[in-house]
């Protein structure tokens, strides 16, 4: 499944659905996308992201020319860090066209996203395409959006009181555990992606698994070519680690602390997405480090829409849910944290009595 504008504007065009306040789907979202469409906005711009992939690649290698001139020493473990920050670069892109911002074709999107996730990541796009689009199907639905489901942490008080054994007292201390338990969400990634393939057809397992296998032996290989054992080990650990953390720091802000629909609630498009989202202020700085995504309010209204463009429909759609009196939640970046760790540390509270 692909989550795109136009599949959007299809469900709300054919709906007369009721939503909170008691207005028709249509009549909220239908003015917004022909004002959005109208600038121009949803248009592809084919050229910012040749550029972005190009400075990309030169990024990539010229980051793997710096560990081999620098690998005498153990100052090399230093480039962990902006290696961090260009894979996560990798990721934005692979999810850019996850939801077919880069390119009209939807041949061309996968193998981009092949390419992307699978080859230089090994970050499965399958399994991210799946699960990142029942996110923003139904964000923050505890059941439906596997971002709030079970797991190590606890999103609610339901789940709290259902955990057992060690996650109990991870949940317990989970705002403080929060960023620490990032570092390991790079190698989750593809744990998670490999997992995935299990029970999928014959040839997306064989694509999809000769991809990542490709990757892992071009990545080690590598590593302990360039390096020395010892520094190998301590560079991948460091890489993936700060990765984890970088990719954890981009998408916790945008809907942890929001608001969370429950069985009961019958939300319309534009409700269900603006409810559950929060926009992150902080300028151009910003907006590099969380790849446009700070602007979660209109990527979720408008996933298609191509990541420069966000910026420019932050406007129209603050308009417009003014207009309509829908709130429009936006924070500074410390902040978007700790209302964050702030719902992490309620949620945890029946585990702490």
């Amino acid at each position: 499944m692909s989550v795109t504008v136009e599949t959007a504007v299809e469900t709300v065009a054919g709906q007369r659905a009721g939503s909170a306040g008691g207005r028709a789907v249509g009549g909220d979202f239908g003015p917004l996308v022909r004002q959005v469409r109208a600038a121009g906005l949803l248009e592809r711009r084919r050229g910012y992201y040749a550029r972005a992939v190009a400075a990309n690649v030169a990024a990539t290698v010229g980051l793997w020319a710096a560990v081999w001139w620098w690998g005498a020493s153990w100052w090399v473990l230093a480039l962990a860090v902006p290696m961090a920050l260009v894979s996560g670069r990798t990721g934005f892109l692979g999810h850019d066209s996850g939801h077919r911002q880069i390119a009209a074709s939807h041949r061309v999107n996968r193998a981009l996203g092949l390419v992307l996730g699978n080859l230089l990541l090994g970050m499965g796009r399958g399994w991210w395409n799946d699960k990142h689009n029942r996110h923003h199907a139904n964000p923050n639905h505890v059941g439906k959006d596997p971002d709030v489901g079970e797991g190590v942490l606890a999103w609610t008080h339901e789940q709290a009181a259902r955990s057992r054994g060690a996650l109990r007292w991870v949940q317990r201390h989970q705002a403080a555990l929060f960023f620490p338990l990032l570092l390991l969400e790079g190698f989750n990634l593809k744990v998670g992606s490999l997992r995935f393939l299990r029970g999928r057809p014959r040839r997306e397992r064989l694509l999809e698994g000769s991809l990542l296998a490709a990757h892992a032996v071009g990545y080690v290989g590598l590593v302990f070519t360039l390096l020395s054992p010892g520094k190998a080990v301590a560079f991948m650990l460091l890489h993936h680690g700060l990765f984890g953390v970088h990719l954890g720091s981009v998408f916790a802000p945008n809907h942890k602390g929001m608001a969370m629909p429950g069985p009961e609630d019958r939300w319309d498009h534009m409700r269900r997405q603006v409810l559950t989202s929060r926009n992150v202020r902080g300028g151009v700085a910003v907006d590099w480090l969380m790849g446009g995504l700070n602007y979660q309010i209109e990527h979720h209204l408008f996933p298609g829409m191509p990541r420069c463009n966000l910026r420019r429909a932050r406007p129209l759609v603050r308009e417009h849910c003014a207009a309509v009196g829908l709130p429009y939640t936006e924070t500074g970046l410390v902040e978007s944290y700790r209302l964050a760790l702030g719902h992490l540390h309620e949620a945890g509270a029946p585990l702490r009595k």
